[in-house]
C-alpha cells in the first residue's frame, strides 16, 4: 500500500493551483498602447485632456480600443503599432510640448489577477524590439573633478586659518592628490593637522621640501576614490533615467553593468538618432541675480518689444515658459553643487528643496546673499546638446546650447553653503526640482562604445519561434516518454507539463524579464527534467525485474533514485549560479531561467510524480505495472 503522506498531497495541489494562476496572466497578449503623462508645469491629466485626444484621433481617422484617465496618466489603446504609431504623432500634435506621450504594451490581464499579484512577464528587448546602447563612464573625469575640489576647499581652509601659502594645486598625476606648497615648516605643520582635521577621505604626508618651499601631500584614500566612482555610476543613472523619461519611453531598462559601463535598452522605441542626442547632452546649472520675477512688466515688455538691458539676458520659465529677466553675472554654477534633496519647510510645511554647496561656491553664495537680501535670484539651466549633420559626405558635429530658468525666488536672508528654497507648487514638483539640480548633469561623461536596433517585426517573429521551439522541444520530449515508459510516462509528461506552468509562474511573480536567451533555458529545462523521470523508472523497472512486488518496487525507485537526482541538479544549479552572479546581458538571463528551472523540476520530477503514482496505484492490489 501507498506510504506517501496525505500532506503532500496538499502540498502538491496547492503548488499546482498557484501555478495555474500566476502562469495565466501570460495567455492575455498585452495590446499596443499610448501613455500621455503632464511634464511639470503643464495642465494635469482630467477629462478635458481626454476628450482632446479623443477628438484628435477621431478626427485622423484613427481607430483606437478606447481613451481612459487612469490616475495622473491618460492610457489610448490600438489594434496594432501601425496604427499606435499614428496615434502617437495625432496626441503629440494636440498637447504639444507640455506632455511626455511614450509607447507602451498595455496588459489586458483581468483585474482579479492583478488584485493578487499576478502578472505576465516583461518582455526583453530582443523579444519586443528598440534600440540598445552600451554606455562607458569616464572614471578619470570623476577623480580630476574631485581633487580640483579638494584644492578649492584646502584653500578655502587655509585662507580661514590664516596660514600662509604659496600654491595648491593638483598632483600632475592623476591620483596623486593636491599639493600645498607653504612657506615655512611651522605652516605645514599647523596646515598638516588642520588639513586632517576637516578632511577625513585624506591621507596628508610630507613632501620634498626646500629652504623656503614646504611642500605637503593630500591624497584621496583608495576606499574614498572607489565610494566616488560608485557615486558617479548611481547619478549618471539617474540622470539618464531623468533624461529618458522625456524620450516617451514606458519602462526602459537602465542598468550598470561591471564597473563602469552602463546598459540602456529603450523598447519600443526605433529612433536612436533621438535617444543619442537627449543622452548626449551636457547639462549644468547657473544660479544668477534676478532681474525681476517671471511674467512681472519689465520681462514682458522686453519679450514683446526685444529691448534688453545690457546687463541681462532674457529667459523663459520651464514649463509655462513665462519671460524673465536674469543677470549676466553668475554666482555658482552646477559643479559647485555637491546635493540636493527635497522635503518640507519645518515652519510653514510648504514643499521645499535643500541644497549644499562645495567650499568655494558657499563662500561666493554667502558673499553674494549678504549683500542682496529681498532680492531676487533665479536658477538657469543649461543644455548643451552636440546634433551630428552629414555634409558632403562627411559627419559634422555642431554644438547647440539652450538656457532656460527653472525657478526665481526672493532671498530671504543671508545663506551659503546649505540653503532652501521654498515657495514650490507641490512636493512633486519640490521633487522634479531637486533631480533637476543633482541628476541635471553628469557626475561623469559617458562615451555610447556599442549600439543597436531590433525591429518590432523582428521582435514578434523572435515571440513567434521561441513559442514553437518550445512546444516542439515538450511535445517529442512528451511523447518519447509516454511511448517508452507507458502510464509511467504519462504521469512524467504530466509532471513536465506542470513543471512549465510552475516555472512560467515563479518567473512572473518575481518579474524576471523573458529574452531569447531566456526561452532558451526553458527549453533546455524541460529537456533536463525528465531525466529525474527516466531514472526513477529505470529503477522501478530494475527491482520489477529482481523480484520485487509492485508497490516495493514504486517505494525503492524513488527511494533510491533521490540520491543521483539530487547530486545531478545540484551540480546543474552550481553551474547555473556561476552564470547568474558573474554572467551578464544573456549569459545572466540564460542562468537566471536555468537556476529557477532545475528548482522547479526537483518538485514536480519527484514529488509531483510520486503524488500521482500514489494516487493510481497506492490502494489497489498490483500484479504488475506500466513501466
Amino acid at each position: 500500500m501507498s506510504d506517501f503522506p496525505r500532506w503532500k498531497y496538499w502540498l502538491v495541489a496547492v503548488v499546482m493551483l498557484l501555478g495555474v494562476v500566476y502562469a495565466l496572466p501570460n495567455a492575455f497578449i498585452p495590446v499596443p498602447a499610448v501613455q500621455v503623462t503632464a511634464n511639470r508645469g503643464a495642465a494635469p491629466i482630467d477629462e478635458a485632456i481626454r476628450q482632446k485626444v479623443q477628438t484628435a484621433l477621431e478626427a485622423q481617422h484613427i481607430p483606437t480600443g478606447g481613451v481612459q484617465v487612469r490616475g495622473d496618466n491618460l492610457l489610448a489603446t490600438f489594434a496594432n503599432t501601425d496604427v499606435q504609431k499614428s496615434g502617437s504623432d495625432a496626441i503629440k500634435a494636440a498637447l504639444g510640448d507640455g506632455y511626455t506621450v511614450a509607447f507602451k504594451l498595455q496588459s489586458t490581464v483581468p483585474v482579479w489577477l492583478g488584485a493578487i499579484g499576478a502578472r505576465s512577464m516583461p518582455l526583453g528587448l530582443d523579444l519586443q524590439g528598440g534600440v540598445h546602447f552600451l554606455m562607458q563612464v569616464d572614471e578619470n573625469d570623476v577623480i580630476d573633478k574631485q581633487e580640483t575640489s579638494y584644492a578649492d576647499d584646502i584653500r578655502s581652509l587655509l585662507r580661514d586659518k590664516n596660514i600662509r601659502y604659496e600654491s595648491v594645486t593638483r598632483n600632475a598625476v592623476r591620483g596623486q592628490g593636491v599639493a600645498v606648497i607653504l612657506r615655512s615648516a611651522a605652516d605645514r605643520s599647523k596646515a598638516s593637522d588642520d588639513i586632517a582635521n576637516e578632511y577625513n577621505d585624506l591621507i596628508v604626508s610630507n613632501g620634498p621640501s626646500t629652504d623656503d618651499r614646504f611642500v605637503l601631500n593630500a591624497v584621496i584614500k583608495p576606499d574614498k576614490l572607489r565610494s566616488i566612482a560608485r557615486d558617479a555610476i548611481t547619478q549618471n543613472l539617474q540622470t539618464l533615467r531623468n533624461r529618458i523619461n522625456a524620450l516617451g519611453v514606458s519602462e526602459p531598462l537602465i542598468q550598470q553593468q561591471g564597473e563602469n559601463h552602463i546598459v540602456v535598452d529603450l523598447a519600443g522605441l526605433q529612433d536612436p538618432a533621438e535617444a543619442k542626442k537627449l543622452i548626449g547632452t551636457v547639462a549644468t546649472l547657473q544660479y544668477r541675480p534676478g532681474i525681476g520675477y517671471a511674467g512681472d512688466a519689465a520681462s514682458v515688455e522686453a519679450a514683446r518689444t526685444g529691448i534688453i538691458p545690457p546687463s541681462a539676458n532674457l529667459y523663459y520659465m520651464r514649463g509655462d515658459h513665462r519671460p524673465v529677466l536674469v543677470s549676466k553675472k553668475i554666482i555658482v554654477t552646477g559643479n559647485e553643487l555637491v546635493d540636493a534633496s527635497s522635503g518640507s519647510d519645518q515652519q510653514s510645511g510648504t514643499p521645499m528643496v535643500s541644497v549644499t554647496l562645495n567650499a568655494s561656491g558657499a563662500r561666493k553664495m554667502l558673499d553674494f546673499t549678504n549683500a542682496n537680501v529681498g532680492k531676487p535670484m533665479a536658477v538657469v539651466y543649461v543644455e548643451r546638446v552636440t546634433e551630428t549633420k552629414m555634409v558632403d559626405g562627411k559627419e559634422v558635429r555642431t554644438p547647440k546650447t539652450t538656457e532656460s530658468v527653472i525657478n526665481d525666488a526672493t532671498i530671504q536672508g543671508a545663506f551659503g553653503k546649505q540653503f532652501q528654497t521654498t515657495g514650490l507648487g507641490s512636493p512633486k514638483e519640490a521633487s522634479d526640482l531637486a533631480l533637476l539640480l543633482k541628476g541635471g548633469a553628469f557626475a561623469a561623461p559617458v562615451d555610447i562604445i556599442a549600439e543597436g536596433v531590433i525591429g518590432a517585426s523582428l521582435g514578434a517573429d523572435n515571440i513567434d519561434k521561441g513559442f514553437k521551439a518550445v512546444m516542439l522541444g515538450l511535445a517529442l520530449v512528451l511523447l518519447a516518454a509516454a511511448v517508452y515508459y507507458k502510464l509511467f510516462g504519462l504521469v512524467a509528461d504530466i509532471a513536465l507539463f506542470f513543471n512549465l506552468v510552475i516555472l512560467v509562474a515563479v518567473m512572473s511573480l518575481i518579474g524576471v524579464t523573458l529574452t531569447m536567451p531566456g526561452i532558451a533555458g526553458i527549453v533546455l529545462t524541460l529537456g533536463m527534467a525528465i531525466d529525474a523521470n527516466v531514472l526513477i523508472c529505470e529503477r522501478v523497472r530494475e527491482e520489477l525485474r529482481n523480484g520485487s512486488t509492485p508497490h516495493a518496487s514504486i517505494r525503492a525507485g524513488y527511494e533510491k533514485a533521490w540520491s543521483t537526482i539530487l547530486d545531478a541538479n545540484v551540480t546543474h544549479l552550481i553551474a547555473a549560479l556561476a552564470l547568474t552572479t558573474m554572467g551578464t546581458g544573456a549569459i545572466k538571463g540564460f542562468g537566471v531561467t536555468l537556476m529557477i528551472g532545475i528548482l522547479t523540476s526537483l518538485f514536480t520530477s519527484v514529488t509531483l510524480t510520486h503524488a500521482f503514482t500514489a494516487l493510481i496505484h497506492g490502494h489497489r492490489k498490483l500484479k504488475t505495472l506500466s513501466v
